[in-house]
C-alpha cells in the first residue's frame, strides 16, 4: 500500500505540468492572459540579456587586471580599441609605452581593481572603478642598497564599446590619482599632499603638504608642478623647511595649454647622530629617508565658443524691458 500511494503521488507531480502545458497550448487562456504571458517571457529574456551584458563587461575589467598582474602585454593590448585615448590625450601607443615602462621599473607591481558601478546604453558602457597598485623599488646610494615602497590609487571611469560580440575599452577618464614612493624612515611617516582634483585652465590654486615629523628629525620638502606629457619633464625643486605646524604650501597657476597636471612633493628626512660618545661635539648629519608623493590636478579647457548674450524679455505689447 505504501508503494501504491507513492506512485499516485508521483503521478500527480507528473500530471500537473502536463495539464498546465495543455491549457496554454490548447488556446484555453484568454487573449489578455496571453499578452501577460508573452510580456513575462519577454521580460525574462531581456533580464537574461542584461545580466549577460553586465557579466561580459565585468569580465573585461576582471581580465584586464589579471593580464596586468601576469604582465601579459599582448592580451592586455587586445582589450583596447585601436583608436583608444584617455583624458590626458594619450593614444593607445603612448598609453602602452607607459605600461611597459612601469613594468620595467617595478617588476613586482601588483594591481587590484574594485568595480563601483556599471552603466550601459545600447552598445556603450561606462565602468567606474577604484584601482590600487603596490610595488617595491631598490636603489643604490653609494655602497648602500635601499628599498622603497610604492603605493598608487586611481579613481577611473572606463568607457567601453561593443565591437561585434566583444566589448573593447575605448577610452578612460582618470578622476583622481595619488601615488607615493618612499624609502628608509619615510616609509613610516604619514605624508599627505592635498590639491584640487579639478581647476580651470589659467586659474590659481593652492597645494599643501602635511607630514607627521618625528621629534628627532628635520624634514625639508618641495612642491612642484608638472604638466602630464610624454616624455615627462621634471620641474625645478626648491627645498624648504616645514612650518611649525609641519606643513608646506604653494600657490600655482594652472597651465593654459588645456593639459592636465601633476603636483609632486619631494621630502627629505635628516637625523643627527654622535658616532663617538667621547666626543659629543662631533655631530654627524645624515639622510634617513626620502619620499615622493604625486597627485593629479585635472585642468578644464577654456571653451572659447560660449557667448553670454544680454537678452531682455519682451512685454505683452512687444516692447523690451528696460
Amino acid at each position: 500500500m505504501k508503494i501504491l500511494r507513492y506512485n499516485k503521488t508521483m503521478m500527480k507531480k507528473l500530471l500537473l505540468p502536463l495539464i498546465i502545458s495543455a491549457v496554454i497550448f490548447s488556446g484555453a487562456i484568454q487573449p489578455a492572459q496571453a499578452r501577460l504571458f508573452n510580456s513575462t517571457i519577454t521580460a525574462i529574456e531581456q533580464s537574461r540579456e542584461i545580466n549577460a551584458t553586465f557579466k561580459a563587461i565585468r569580465n573585461v575589467i576582471k581580465i584586464q587586471n589579471e593580464y596586468c598582474n601576469k604582465r601579459d602585454y599582448d592580451s592586455l593590448y587586445s582589450l583596447y580599441k585601436e583608436d583608444f585615448i584617455n583624458n590626458d590625450g594619450f593614444t593607445k601607443e603612448v598609453y602602452f609605452k607607459l605600461i611597459k615602462d612601469t613594468w620595467k621599473s617595478y617588476p613586482d607591481i601588483s594591481y587590484t581593481t574594485e568595480i563601483k558601478s556599471i552603466n550601459i546604453t545600447n552598445n556603450y558602457a561606462a565602468v567606474e572603478a577604484y584601482e590600487y597598485a603596490v610595488a617595491t623599488s631598490k636603489e643604490n646610494i653609494e655602497e648602500l642598497e635601499i628599498v622603497g615602497e610604492l603605493h598608487g590609487f586611481a579613481h577611473t571611469v572606463y568607457y567601453l564599446e561593443k565591437i561585434g560580440k566583444n566589448w573593447k575599452i575605448a577610452s578612460e577618464n582618470i578622476i583622481e590619482e595619488k601615488t607615493s614612493l618612499s624609502y628608509g624612515d619615510a616609509r613610516y611617516l604619514s605624508i599627505n599632499l592635498n590639491a584640487p582634483e579639478q581647476v580651470g585652465a589659467g586659474k590659481s590654486y593652492s597645494t599643501n603638504l602635511t607630514i607627521n615629523v618625528p621629534d628627532d628629525s628635520v624634514v625639508v620638502a618641495s612642491i612642484g608642478q608638472e604638466k602630464i606629457t610624454y616624455p615627462q619633464s621634471r620641474s625645478e625643486e626648491v627645498f624648504r623647511r616645514l612650518n611649525d605646524d609641519n606643513t608646506l604650501e604653494r600657490m600655482f597657476t594652472a597651465n593654459s595649454d588645456n593639459t592636465n597636471e601633476y603636483n609632486i612633493a619631494s621630502v627629505g628626512i635628516t637625523r643627527a647622530a654622535i658616532p663617538d660618545e667621547d666626543n659629543p661635539q662631533d655631530i654627524k648629519i645624515y639622510m634617513s629617508g626620502i619620499a615622493f608623493v604625486m597627485t593629479r590636478v585635472n585642468v578644464v579647457p577654456v571653451n572659447k565658443f560660449i557667448k553670454l548674450e544680454d537678452n531682455k524679455a519682451e512685454d505683452k505689447n512687444g516692447q523690451k524691458d528696460k
